[in-house]
């Protein structure tokens, strides 16, 4: 299984992106010093799609795979493809806080910690739908690991999407996710221009 081992922080502060939406408290800063130059429209696509794949850790093969998936299904293809991202099995563990960050949550999804209505599921790139219900497995409730996160990540505002009472050990997906649900600034009209030429 291909991984991305890049450092998170170097790669954030190339990507503009802030460490705070991938679940990392320290910020990166800017050199005022060192200004970029003008990036062309091709630069930009590409960048917003790195921004994307890394943001949800998914590598190029299977980040394409996603965008034809969405584009075979009827409604918005940038919308589309950003809510098969979102539906990922290791994406919805950590909109739930039981990982700090996304690649916290890939580990512990691979280590067979979670089940999907009551069946153990290890795959990160798993699609959950309405009316699954994501919870820790009963062996590793009581782990001082999960008790942690879930005094730390109680009080979490949850997505619209996502139905979990406060320090508990399971939730529901109660819809699919929105547009308006992704907290970060991303222009998937890029990455479908990118695709599409």
């Amino acid at each position: 299984m291909a991984k991305n081992m890049q450092p998170v922080l170097k790669r954030c502060k190339a990507l503009g992106l802030s460490p705070a939406a991938l679940g990392y408290s320290k910020e990166t800063k800017r050199n005022p010093k060192q200004a970029r130059r003008k990036q062309s429209e091709y630069g930009m696509q590409l960048t917003e799609k790195q921004k994307v794949k890394f943001m949800y850790g998914v590598l190029e093969k299977q980040f394409h795979k996603y965008y034809e998936r969405a584009e075979k299904k009827q409604g918005i293809t940038g919308e589309i493809l950003l809510q098969e991202l979102e539906r990922r099995l290791d994406n919805v563990v950590f909109r739930m806080g039981y990982a700090n960050t996304r690649r916290e949550a890939r580990q512990l999804v691979n280590h067979g910690h979670f089940t999907v209505n009551g069946k153990r599921v290890d795959i990160p790139s798993y699609q959950v739908k309405p009316g699954d219900v994501v919870a820790v497995c009963e062996k590793s409730r009581s782990s001082t690991k999960f008790k942690t996160l879930i005094e730390e990540n109680g009080k979490k505002a949850m997505p619209k999407w996502i139905e979990k009472a406060a320090e508990s050990f399971e939730g529901k997906i109660v819809a699919m996710p929105a547009r308006d649900d992704i907290d970060v600034d991303i222009q998937e009209h890029l990455i479908v221009e990118l695709y599409s030429k």
